[in-house]
Formats: C-alpha cells, sequence, structure tokens
C-alpha cells in the first residue's frame, strides 16, 4: 500500500466526524442521507477532515461509497490509499457505483470492473437499479462496478 503524506492519519471514524463528513460529500454533490459515522474512515491532517469513504453492509454485500477528497488535497494518493484501506476492511462481495470514464478508470486500476445489475446480490440489485433509472432519465454516465 501506499504511504499516507506527512501530517495525515486514517482512522475509524466518531459521532464528533459527522459534520466534517456531511461537508465533504455535500461538496462532491454526493447523497447526504444515510450517513453514518461508523461506517466511515476518515483522513485528517492538523485536525481537519481532507478525506473520507465508507463501507455499507446490504445483505449478501458491500457498497464502497462517498469516497472524498478535499479539492485541495487531490492528486496527492490520499483517494487511492483511502480506497485501498477500505477495500482491506470489507468482509462481503464489494460494490460500487460511479459516475463519468475518470471515475471508472480509478477503481478499475484498483481491481474493480463494471457488472450489470443481474450480478449484484438481491439488496444490491434493488438500490442499484433506483440510481441506475435516475440516471438514465438524467443522461448520467452511471457504471456499476465490483471488485475481481
Amino acid at each position: 500500500m501506499n504511504e499516507l503524506i506527512e501530517h495525515c492519519c486514517l482512522r475509524q471514524a466518531t459521532t464528533q466526524d459527522i459534520w466534517g463528513i456531511r461537508r465533504l460529500v455535500l461538496g462532491a454533490f454526493l447523497d447526504p442521507t444515510q450517513l453514518k459515522a461508523e461506517q466511515f474512515w476518515v483522513i485528517k491532517s492538523k485536525g481537519k477532515i481532507i478525506a473520507c469513504g465508507q463501507l455499507r453492509n446490504f445483505g449478501e454485500g458491500q457498497e464502497l461509497g462517498s469516497v472524498v477528497v478535499a479539492r485541495r488535497w487531490r492528486n496527492q494518493g490520499l483517494g487511492s490509499y483511502l480506497t485501498k484501506h477500505l477495500i482491506a476492511q470489507r468482509s462481503l462481495p464489494l460494490y460500487l457505483e460511479c459516475l463519468g470514464e475518470k471515475l471508472r478508470k480509478f477503481y478499475e486500476r484498483l481491481g474493480f470492473v463494471e457488472v450489470n445489475l443481474s450480478q449484484l446480490p438481491p439488496l444490491m440489485q434493488k438500490k442499484f437499479t433506483l440510481t441506475s433509472r435516475i440516471a438514465k432519465w438524467l443522461r448520467l454516465p452511471l457504471h456499476i462496478m465490483a471488485l475481481r
């Protein structure tokens, strides 16, 4: 795994971190509902949350979601570091949704491949079907992926 950059630390989130997590998630235009601190890991620098990501359980699978790095801290390997850590923490098959080619390529480099909805566990199918319909209606380039 890559080294974490100087003055940064990775740790599991606490309830006190929820507003910092929400700020990052809202700033990335991601869904801020159903955010639970206990599902998140955060990277902090000088007391401030600069990156976050979560693992959510859905029956027979887990969703990797809400991976966000603060704009000023991007392109320094934090997203890769955090995602690799979350992959190592998973306890079930891992899936995700992402928008656009840049994110699809990012996750492919980390071992994810595109899958069809029919290849997902039932609860994940239900969740991802809703977002797939919304993305199709809005003509957004949504990719559904699974960790190999």
